[in-house]
């Protein structure tokens, strides 16, 4: 189990909170372990905590009525979520499935609220990570809509460097070609030629379960 303690620092929105905060913040939290493919939650259920991936990486997605896939983000180490329906009280619009073995801080929804209720610098964090979420968001409609594979696969990368949601991001991230596919709701096959592509163009370098991206700013821009 991690330590409350070390978990709320290790947290990106601990900066903006004054002790008292953080001490409020380290109550009820809990550390839960998802294998590869499990579903953490599904869509129309409730989960009452705010959540942060630890280690391991946390699909955000959701199918039609008619059987279509679409995921609409990737939540690596370090990317908190679910802040929206915690706000709202509602039970989850999407479904979250641990791509690969992941491990979750979880905060439960009255320490949760008793920060947004309480702490000016939470608000200010919440009121970022969602502004970008809801880029990242428009973003993925676009990009299913209107962008072809090479682009989609691209701009899935640029996200998780992104330096709002995941600033603890560096200039690698430890990912595998199926959990890319997974994130870009592509085939493995076509997320490989989409990488040797990229690759050609000098904006990343595959190797064995590891990406080197070297224009987070482009990858995330790809297309336009």
């Amino acid at each position: 189990m991690i330590a409350r303690e070390d978990a709320v620092q290790a947290a990106v929105w601990a900066a903006e909170l004054t002790e008292d905060e953080l001490e409020r913040a380290r109550r009820g939290l809990i550390e839960r372990s998802f294998d590869k493919g499990a579903y953490i939650c599904h869509r129309g259920d409730r989960l009452d905590y705010w959540t942060g991936v630890v280690t391991g990486l946390v699909k955000i997605s959701t199918i039609s009525q008619t059987g279509k896939a679409m995921t609409f983000a990737g939540v690596g180490a370090g990317g908190w979520f679910g802040e929206g329906s915690l706000i709202k009280n509602e039970p989850r619009q999407y479904d979250l499935v641990a791509v690969r073995e992941t491990r979750l801080a979880m905060m439960p929804i009255s320490s949760f609220q008793w920060l947004f209720e309480n702490s000016t610098g939470f608000n200010r964090f919440l009121v970022r990570q969602l502004n970008e979420r809801m880029g990242q968001f428009i973003a993925t409609i676009e990009q299913d809509r209107i962008l072809g594979p090479k682009e989609r696969v691209a701009r899935n990368l640029g996200w998780l460097f992104n330096r709002v949601l995941y600033p603890g991001a560096k200039g690698e991230i430890e990912i595998s070609q199926e959990e890319l596919a997974l994130l870009s709701a592509l085939s493995r096959p076509v997320v490989n030629k989409a990488l040797q592509e990229l690759e050609a163009e000098k904006l990343l370098k595959v190797e064995r379960g590891c990406i080197s991206v070297f224009d987070r700013d482009r990858l995330a821009r790809y297309g336009d």
